[in-house]
């Protein structure tokens, strides 16, 4: 093939026409001193022991509250409890043994145990090597219910409690048939109301 047919045409391999870099052959060993492309995004930092400190310091204020002397052991942080629902802590054994009947008594209200792997603030409250599904501490358990229910129920019991006093009332006020009643100020009951705290025991 002549000079003037070859003007165009680039046998494989070869450089363009005008090239003036140098040619590096693909199946090549890379050049000593070259820098490999490797992940461009910069390495995480590693956490130091007084971040790490700080870190699980604040999660635990998080789910045991105010870290005073008397500290209740089951107070239950508001922001862990749903929206329109209400957490109680209710009683699950009794000497020892599990008390079934009370359970199937809670049940039956709508009560239902709360799942401990809802969330990290739910789990933060049991052992990490914890393998139940619920939030138990001293024989109790953490149980939820929705709230307009309970609101319900908690009437319905103030209504019960407040008739009973009426009926007590009634009946130390009043008189057998066929008698004087207790109208005057004299023989009138004198009857009154207080509201004071239950004693608890001392362990």
């Amino acid at each position: 093939m002549s000079n003037e047919a070859n003007r165009g045409f680039r046998r494989k391999g070869s450089p363009p026409e005008g090239f003036g870099g140098e040619m590096v052959d693909a199946g090549a060993e890379p050049v000593s001193g070259a820098i490999p492309r490797g992940d461009m995004r910069a390495p995480m930092r590693e956490e130091s022991p007084k971040e790490r400190a700080a870190r699980r310091a604040q999660e635990i204020r998080g789910h045991r509250g105010p870290m005073d002397e008397g500290t209740d052991e089951f107070w239950v942080d508001p922001e862990m409890i749903p929206e329109g629902w209400t957490y109680e802590w209710k009683r699950r054994f009794l000497l020892g043994q599990e008390d079934s009947t009370h359970m199937v008594a809670l049940a039956r209200d709508g009560w239902e145990p709360v799942p401990v792997k809802r969330c990290p603030k739910h789990r933060a409250y049991m052992p990490s090597d914890w393998q139940g599904m619920t939030i138990e501490r001293k024989g109790m358990i953490l149980m939820e219910r929705p709230t307009e229910l309970t609101e319900e129920i908690r009437q319905m019991n103030n209504f019960r409690a407040r008739k009973q006093v009426r009926d007590k009332e009634a009946q130390l006020a009043g008189t057998p048939e066929g008698t004087m009643t207790r109208d005057h100020e004299r023989v009138r009951p004198n009857i009154k109301k207080g509201w004071e705290a239950m004693p608890v025991p001392k362990e």
